[in-house]
């Protein structure tokens, strides 16, 4: 039971974090557009130099990870990379629907979605499972 108090402290932490990262205006010098092709965005970031496409690669893929660490220790129905995967792809179509249509200097990108699904389902493989099974039981 302490180990879901802890999860839930810091979901509650992570989400805060996450969206005041990511529903924050930014002055993009009127440069931010939306994008619906999946791939088109990541193109574009693979045709910038390294350390560009890292950043914007990786920091897509990290922003929602800790989700795929501590819904599975809040919620033990919530393992598995297919339940997480929805979960993740929900929040991240939120998070971009809002950053579209009401902050500034922002833009939905569907990329943005994919990827940070992705990275939702890496760090469950990775780590959200054995935690969770380590946690709270094999059930």
């Amino acid at each position: 039971m302490i180990a879901v108090l802890i999860a839930l402290a810091a979901l509650g932490v992570f989400f805060y974090y996450a969206f005041r990262l990511t529903l924050t205006p930014v002055d993009d010098n009127g440069q931010a557009g939306g994008n619906t092709d999946p791939g088109r965005s990541l193109r574009f970031y693979l045709d910038q130099p390294l350390k560009d496409a890292a950043l914007q690669v990786g920091g897509n893929l990290i922003l929602l990870a800790p989700l795929g660490v501590l819904l599975p220790v809040v919620a033990t129905r919530l393992r598995g990379p297919l339940r997480l995967a929805l979960v993740g792809a929900m929040v991240s179509l939120a998070i971009e629907v809002v950053q579209g249509l009401v902050v500034m200097g922002r833009a939905f990108d569907v990329d943005d979605v994919i990827l940070n699904t992705l990275g939702v389902v890496i760090a469950y493989l990775l780590a959200g499972r054995r935690i969770s099974r380590r946690v709270r039981g094999s059930a």
